[in-house]
């Protein structure tokens, strides 16, 4: 039995949804396609796959097997491409869709330098915080910031960003300065939310944790309005370097409690696009020109 093979039909099949669609894709006939996944499951000692006249499922056992199965097919599929397409210049419509906090600042730059680069290609860029469906809308990278939730989507982490505490110099002159977290609550805190109340801000020094409920007088569901109104002396802020790090080097903003640590400490940085039969060279030269770009050593307050 050629493994590997065996591991590309079964994925096909869980992306399919069914024995005879994987066969078309595949070229190949449902006999054929329910043989080798069959043959799989004897080799594996487990069933992948709950059968009936109508419909096909996945077992326990054959969830844990697809997530790695399809690393795998992607892997060696991108491998066989940057070999058979080492030298196709990049070249079409990319469409793009990234989130608003992050697109002015430092990925509508780094389009730009893309494009300046890789001159064939045509970016369409759509400003965007609402999860899309790429297949539907038609896109082909999306850029997201934070904790991704479980999506069938590839993501390849870009960077990321610390989280800093900032306050402009007429708020800490008018309020004074926070020594440590347990101050903020006598402070005016700009927290993202939507509706009114409190926020928890946690933060780790040494051992120590310290979780504080903060409030304040202005609060919005959009970061960078929240920068704004720190720069303009409103309060405290927390927020990723990406948002700060203009406002910080230019004086705007001077971050507070350098020597505590926000819970989680940074915000990462994802390109998220379609698995496939393979990556077109558009894609995997944009997506390479991130991930260069604002890997480790990037400087968000340039």
């Amino acid at each position: 039995m050629d493994k590997l093979a065996a591991m590309q039909v079964f994925v096909k099949v869980v992306e399919t949804g069914a024995l005879s669609a994987a066969g078309r894709a595949l070229g190949l006939a449902p006999p054929s396609i329910s043989r080798r996944i069959s043959e799989l499951e004897d080799f594996l000692g487990v069933r992948l796959l709950q059968r009936t006249t109508r419909s096909l499922s996945l077992t326990e056992a054959g969830e844990a097997y697809y997530e790695r199965s399809r690393q795998i097919v992607q892997a060696v599929e991108e491998a066989n491409l940057s070999v058979t397409e080492i030298r196709a210049d990049p070249s079409g419509t990319l469409r793009i869709t990234v989130s608003a906090s992050v697109a002015r600042l430092h990925i509508a730059p780094a389009i730009a330098a893309f494009q300046m680069r890789y001159p064939k290609v045509r970016a369409v860029v759509q400003v965007s915080d609402r999860l899309v469906d790429m297949i539907e809308d038609g896109l082909d990278v999306a850029i997201r910031i934070g904790r991704l939730e479980d999506s069938s989507l590839i993501a390849r982490k870009l960077g990321a960003a610390r989280r800093l505490v900032c306050a402009s110099p007429a708020y800490l002159d008018r309020a004074s300065k926070p020594r440590n977290p347990t101050d903020l609550k006598n402070h005016a805190c700009l927290s993202y939310r939507t509706h009114a109340g409190s926020s928890l801000w946690r933060f780790r020094k040494g051992k120590n944790d310290f979780n504080v409920q903060v409030s304040g007088p202005y609060y919005a569901n959009d970061g960078e309005t929240l920068v704004a109104g720190a720069c303009a002396g409103l309060g405290v802020v927390l927020t990723p370097e990406w948002l700060v790090g203009e406002a910080i080097a230019d004086g705007r903003l001077v971050e507070v409690l350098k020597g505590f640590t926000p819970k989680p400490e940074d915000t990462p940085l994802y390109a998220m696009y379609a698995p496939g039969p393979y990556t077109s060279p558009k894609i995997r030269a944009f997506v390479d020109f991130l991930v260069a770009r604002f890997s480790k050593g990037y400087n968000w307050r340039a």
